[in-house]
């Protein structure tokens, strides 16, 4: 078992300076269902795993795993702004599905097991954002809210996007009533796939749309490939595996 957390990167966001992770389920110390690096105690790992967990992605970040923020996510909008002195401790408790800060040296993370995770940037403050999108929070517009918020602690933001390893369209089937909402709230008509027996959605194209909506356009939007339910040895999934399984983080860090 290797003691290094698994991670991918964006190279936009890495060649613009920011310290980030998409981690994988690998490389943690989580046994059974939750195997290996998982960071959710409500799904059902131990405490002392996840804890340890958090410590190796600390060291991949470069900040405390004290430092680590995430919220209690619930699919929907709330976007909270970080100003460096919350306790880790509380924060999990309060609800909402996106972090925003510009403060040094804490990372804004978010939690998931085939939701989206969007990581955004400032190249010109060193401002970022977490943001945790399911297919509620995409038609919510949380994306949206994300930026919006970033743009008030950064007025001139030039913003860059990182897209995350998630469900992917081949294995999102959904009912027509859920294809409906998602197709109504789209930027992108073609998210919906009728190909197959039942609808298929895109949520990476539904979530470019929205990001070039608001201003984050191609070359400034980077995809950060995987699904997790189609590849069981790098990533979790609930979809696949249900409610006993890990919950993957994806994190950044703002730079000074």
């Amino acid at each position: 078992m290797t003691d290094h957390a698994e991670f991918l990167e964006s190279a936009l966001l890495r060649e613009a300076g920011f310290r980030h992770a998409f981690f994988t389920r690998n490389g943690g110390v989580s046994v059974g269902a939750y195997r290996s690096l998982s960071f959710s105690v409500a799904a059902g790992d131990s405490p002392d795993n996840v804890s340890q967990n958090l410590q190796r992605a600390a060291r991949a970040l470069g900040v405390e795993s004290s430092r680590i923020h995430f919220l209690s996510q619930v699919h929907g909008r709330q976007v909270h702004l970080l100003n460096g002195d919350e306790a880790q401790s509380e924060l999990i408790h309060v609800e909402g599905d996106a972090l925003v800060s510009r403060a040094p040296d804490l990372a804004c993370g978010v939690r998931s097991a085939d939701c989206v995770p969007v990581l955004l940037a400032d190249r010109r403050s060193g401002a970022v954002a977490a943001v945790h999108a399911g297919w509620r929070g995409a038609v919510n517009g949380v994306v949206s809210q994300a930026i919006q918020a970033l743009r008030g602690i950064a007025p001139n933001a030039q913003l860059i996007a990182a897209i995350g390893p998630h469900i992917s369209g081949p294995a999102f089937e959904v009912s027509e009533d859920v294809a409906g909402l998602l197709l109504g709230a789209s930027r992108d008509p073609n998210v919906v796939d009728r190909s197959a027996q039942k609808p298929h959605i895109d949520l990476r194209r539904m979530l470019r749309a929205e990001l070039c909506s608001q201003g984050v356009e191609h070359p400034a939007i980077d995809d950060v490939w995987g699904c997790t339910v189609l590849e069981p040895a790098r990533f979790f999934s609930f979809r696949r595996d249900g409610k006993a399984s890990g919950r993957h983080l994806s994190a950044i860090v703002p730079r000074l």
